[in-house]
This record gives structure tokens, C-alpha cells and sequence, in this order.
């Protein structure tokens, strides 16, 4: 049995005369009452017991239904209640014997068991056909609405099997970088913020989230100072960005724009380029490690290609030296990673395109050696999302595709791709089936083209003409579905498409101009003056708000400035003076100038004056 006993003061006998004054202590009485006891053994006795006898009732009332649902069941007709199984009844029994619990139902099987509820609606008959069931459909909405339906989806799915539906080219926004060429463009994996690289050696922060319609960058800044932004990019994380400008020192930024590292020169009087710490020439390109967020890849006119490691800026991590077929030094113009970053390929001066092992920075891996015409800058390589189809973007106005399984020729080539910059570069569509590259256009001579090939073929699919200037940098970023292009003239086009596209873009476009907030101000010093008497005691002021709409309502404090006088001056108002006396009077006597145009009409008109009150002229001449 469990006992629950009062506290009582131990070796103390209980006083109920001094219960009063414990209680007033204490804050409670009832002292020296017997303490409660309670008699498990009981309590759950009497608690099966009352589930024995409920189980009973239960077995009772179903078997006294049982009968008319026999009889219900023999006319056809549906029953309203199901015997409840004897295992339901055993168990709550708890092992003890019911004369209920016979087994006379234990032979009763679910198929045979009568049918529970209302009757069912009507379904398929017999032949399979179906009967219509409720009111009639209204006109419009039979059978051929059905068909109507799966026509449409089989339209809809042959458009998602094209892939130039899938372009999202149908809306555009425009956002203005300057005036100079748009080299580098740059999209952090989640397509929240844009990093646009120009010529004016700047580079410009856009944020889809916290843009409005406006369009403007929120930071601007010069990191490599009066270089040539070349490329830029985030890192696969999206924490930090590669800066490859035109020095010989990449640089590595976070994400708003504070510099984490700067790659080391190197030492150009050194003639083996694999023993100096870093590049000695101009940077052509660089790119991050698609696997390994520390390390990036860079190219130089040094003749070399060089990988780095962001925790060790002091010197680079491996040289790889691009050759000529007799072994001379040869300048890359652009590199890349392959997707799974085990190959490193670099597009040479000399026409040349040079794979190698990213463990293996001696000998190369594949070697084509006639890819693009010798002396013409190769401007972009890229890898396919599969990782077997490379594409080239050449500076002899060619688009060419290879696999690199099979380096000796290439797979398809298009021409007539014209080709002004050396960054000029191409991109695989997110579902691997289109290649894009963008044309270059003189000025005032025609429109640069985004230019849509399909992968396998490389014929022309589509095309977009985008503004009257070349397209120098393109990307299609997978995850937003949305195409950035950086145009010759200082332009950074984003293209969506409403449906299949995602953020980015459609974040700023819906949202209208913030309104310029002007800052509240005190219209007057409030002196705080607590204890002055009441006739003394100054208002205090509630809200600055409501008076500056007072004040904006007197048309001495409203009155508007007036703007500063340009030229000599007029009116009585010097536009410039100095410090001397002989300004400042200069400045307050009030000179108008305005009948300077007609000197004689302005000495006539003092004639009349001159001649009835000849004070200052005639006396003079009486003597």
C-alpha cells in the first residue's frame, strides 16, 4: 500500500493548541490529521473487474443484432453493424474465462462477413462502362474536355522535350555598370547577388533581394586600382571571389568586396618560371576548383599555369607549363577546371589546347595541336555538365566542341562567330543540350547576338539579338534559370523567363522605387528645463513630424533659398566677392545693369530732370 504522511517536526509531540500559531507562521493548517492510505491491490481489481463487465455488455448487444442482420443479409439488403471479433473480446477478459467468449464466432471469416455502412454508389458495370453519377455536366464539359486536357499535356510535354522552348529569353532587365566594356560577370551558386567586372577598372555589387526597380548596385569599388578587370567568380561555396585583372597578382575578396588574399609576384628576372613563387606577367584568366573550395587556378603571359591555395598566400601550389611543339614557351589565355576538377585545360597563343592531370603538372595529358588558328587568342574553354564534350571559343571567329576521349578532331565546328575581345566566352545550358556563345559587333555596324547551338550538332537553333554593341560574357545559371549577359557598351542584361524561371531577377522587378527618406531633424534647440515655474516651461516637442508639416505651411520658414547667381550678376546680387570693404559694398549697392543695351535711351531719360532741376551740371558751367 502506498501512505502519504504529513511532515511533522521530528522528537516533538504534536500541539493542536499551538496549531494557530503555526498555521499564522506557516501559512497553512491542518496539522495532526491521519494521513490518507491507499490500497493498490484493490484499486486494480475493481479496474478489471469494470472492463470485464463492459466486455460483456459489448458481446451481449452485438449478438442480440446478430440475427436481424442475418435477415437484413438474406433480403438483400446492406447491415448496420459487424459482430465485434472474439480475440477483442479475450483480450480485454485479461486471461479470464467468459461464457460469451464461446467459439461458436471464431469461425466467422472476413469474406463472409456481412457488409458495414450505406450502400455504395454506383461504379463500372459489367462491360466497363461508367455510370454518370449526380446532376448532368453542363455543355463544354463532357468526354472531349478530357481529350482537350490530354491533348494540352502532350503539347506541354513536347515543349519541355524542345529545348529551345526552355530558353528563358521573353523578359529582360538592364542594369548599367558605366560606359566601358563589360568583361567579367559573376553569379554566386544561389543567384542571390551579381558581381559585374568592366574595363573601367571597377567592379559592382548587385543584390536581387535588396534591389528595387531602380536597378542600382549597392557597392562599388576598384580592387586591382587602374587594371582591367579580366574574370571574376565565386567560389563553389559562395563565401569569396576570384579578382583576375590585368596585374600579375589575383586577388581574393569576400563577399562584400574586403580583400582575404592577394597572390605573391613573382621574381621576372628568374628565367624558369617554375622556380619563382608566383606569376611575373599579366594575368589572362582564372577560375576556382569545382570539388575544393580552397584552391583556384590562374594563367599568365609568364607562359604558365599556376594553382593556389587560399591559406597559403606566400606562394603557389603547382606550375604547369604550357609548350610548343619544339618545346618553346607558349602564353595561355585561358584555363579551366573539368567538373569533377581532375583535369586542368589551357588554351594556348599558338592555337594549341592543352589538357593536363591536376596531379601531374609535367607532361599533358591530351594535346591538340592545331585547335584554333596559331596567333589567335583561344577565349574560353568550358566543360560540359556530363564532363565529356569540351568547348572552345576561338579568337579566329570559330565555336568548336571535342571529346576527350578522342582529342584528335573535333566533333562539330561553327563559323562566322565574330570574335573583337579576349574573354569572350561560352556556356552549356543547365540540361546539357545547348551551347551559347556570344558575337562581336563594330560600332554602329549591326547588333552582337547571344547566339543558341544545339550540343550534339552545333547548328544554329536560336538567336537573340541583344543590344548594339558586341556580347562579350555570358552565363546560364542552373539554379535560377536565367541568362547574364555583359554587352560592350557598359550593359549587364539579365534575361527570365516569368514560369520557368526562378528568383533573381523576378525579385526587383515587382518591387517599386523606395522613396527618398529625408532626415527629421529638430526645427529648434529644446533647452530642458525641469524645474522652471509653468509660465516659463517651453512646449516639448511630440513629434518632429508634425512640425515640420507646420512648418512647411509658413511661408516665412518654407520660403524657398535662393539659388546661387551665375555670372557677373544682377538684381543688386554680386555672384563672387571677396573679403575687402571695396566688395562687400560692391555687393550691397545694388547695380542693374539691365539698360546697359541702349546707352543713349539710359542717358536720355535723366534729361528732363537734368533740365528742370539743374543742380549738378548747369551750375558748374555758369562760371
Amino acid at each position: 500500500s502506498l501512505t502519504c504522511r504529513s511532515s511533522q517536526v521530528r522528537g516533538t509531540p504534536y500541539n493542536a493548541g499551538s496549531d494557530k500559531d503555526i498555521s499564522s507562521i506557516m501559512g497553512f493548517s491542518g496539522f495532526g490529521k491521519k494521513a490518507r492510505t491507499f490500497d493498490l491491490d484493490a484499486i486494480f481489481e475493481q479496474t478489471r473487474r469494470t472492463a470485464i463487465e463492459r466486455s460483456r455488455q459489448v458481446l451481449g448487444y452485438n449478438r442480440k443484432k446478430r440475427p436481424m442482420g442475418n435477415w437484413l443479409q438474406a433480403h438483400g439488403q446492406p447491415v448496420s453493424l459487424k459482430p465485434l471479433h472474439p480475440g477483442t473480446a479475450s483480450s480485454l477478459c485479461s486471461g479470464q474465462t467468459c461464457c460469451e467468449c464461446g467459439s461458436d464466432d471464431s469461425d466467422s471469416d472476413s469474406d463472409s462477413e456481412p457488409r458495414i455502412g450505406p450502400l455504395l454508389p454506383p461504379g463500372p458495370t459489367a462491360g466497363g462502362e461508367e455510370v454518370d453519377v449526380g446532376p448532368p455536366l453542363p455543355p463544354g464539359y463532357g468526354k472531349s474536355t478530357a481529350d482537350d486536357d490530354d491533348e494540352d499535356e502532350e503539347m506541354q510535354d513536347e515543349d519541355d522535350e524542345n529545348p529551345v522552348k526552355r530558353i528563358p529569353d521573353t523578359h529582360e532587365i538592364t542594369l548599367q555598370h558605366g560606359t566601358k566594356t563589360v568583361s567579367a560577370l559573376g553569379l554566386d551558386p544561389s543567384g542571390a547577388r551579381l558581381v559585374t567586372g568592366s574595363y573601367d577598372f571597377s567592379i559592382r555589387f548587385w543584390d536581387f533581394a535588396g534591389m528595387d526597380a531602380a536597378l542600382q548596385a549597392f557597392r562599388s569599388l576598384q580592387p586591382c586600382e587602374c587594371h582591367q578587370i579580366k574574370s571574376l567568380q565565386y567560389s563553389n561555396t559562395g563565401d569569396v571571389i576570384l579578382v583576375v585583372a590585368g596585374n600579375s597578382q589575383a586577388k581574393v575578396l569576400d563577399r562584400d568586396g574586403f580583400q582575404v588574399m592577394e597572390c605573391i609576384k613573382g621574381d621576372q628576372y628568374i628565367v624558369d618560371m617554375a622556380n619563382t613563387k608566383g606569376h611575373t606577367a599579366m594575368l589572362n584568366g582564372g577560375c576556382w576548383h569545382p570539388k575544393i573550395k580552397e584552391e583556384f587556378l590562374t594563367c599568365s603571359n609568364d607562359g604558365t599555369v599556376r594553382t593556389w591555395d587560399l591559406s597559403s598566400e606566400k606562394k603557389h601550389k603547382d606550375v604547369f607549363k604550357p609548350r610548343s611543339l619544339q618545346g618553346k614557351r607558349v602564353t595561355p589565355t585561358c584555363c579551366t577546371y573539368s567538373r569533377d576538377g581532375k583535369l586542368i585545360a589551357a588554351g594556348c597563343q599558338d592555337g594549341t589546347i592543352q589538357i593536363w592531370d591536376r596531379n601531374l603538372s609535367v607532361h599533358t595529358k591530351f594535346h591538340c595541336r592545331q585547335a584554333h588558328a596559331n596567333g589567335s587568342d583561344t577565349s574560353c574553354l568550358t566543360f560540359s555538365y556530363d564532363g565529356t564534350i569540351l568547348a572552345s571559343r576561338g579568337g579566329d571567329d570559330t565555336l568548336k566542341t571535342w571529346d576527350i576521349r578522342n582529342f584528335k578532331k573535333p566533333l562539330n565546328v561553327a563559323t562566322g562567330l565574330t570574335n573583337f575581345f579576349p574573354m569572350t566566352d561560352c556556356c552549356f545550358s543547365p540540361d546539357d543540350k545547348l551551347l551559347v556563345t556570344g558575337t562581336s559587333a563594330r560600332r554602329d555596324e549591326g547588333s552582337g547576338k547571344l547566339v543558341f547551338f544545339d550540343r550534339q550538332t552545333l547548328q544554329v537553333v536560336y538567336e537573340v539579338e541583344v543590344a548594339s554593341a558586341s556580347v562579350v560574357r555570358c552565363l546560364w545559371h542552373p539554379k535560377l534559370n536565367q541568362i547574364m549577359v555583359g554587352t560592350g557598351n557598359g550593359l549587364a542584361k539579365v534575361y527570365y523567363d516569368p514560369v520557368r524561371s526562378h528568383r533573381g531577377a523576378k525579385l526587383c522587378v515587382v518591387k517599386s522605387n523606395r522613396k527618398e527618406k529625408h532626415a527629421e531633424a529638430l526645427t529648434q534647440d529644446y533647452i530642458i528645463t525641469p524645474h522652471a515655474l509653468p509660465m516659463f516651461r517651453e512646449a516639448r516637442q511630440r513629434s518632429t513630424r508634425k512640425q515640420l508639416e507646420k512648418d512647411r505651411l509658413d511661408p516665412v520658414k518654407s520660403h524657398k533659398p535662393e539659388p546661387p547667381v551665375s555670372g557677373p550678376g544682377r538684381g543688386g546680387r554680386v555672384a563672387a566677392h571677396g573679403g575687402t570693404l571695396s566688395s562687400y559694398i560692391v555687393k550691397n549697392i545694388a547695380l542693374d545693369k539691365t539698360d546697359d543695351s541702349n546707352p543713349r535711351e539710359a542717358i536720355l531719360r535723366h534729361a528732363k530732370d537734368a533740365s528742370e532741376n539743374p543742380y549738378w551740371v548747369a551750375p558748374a558751367y555758369k562760371k
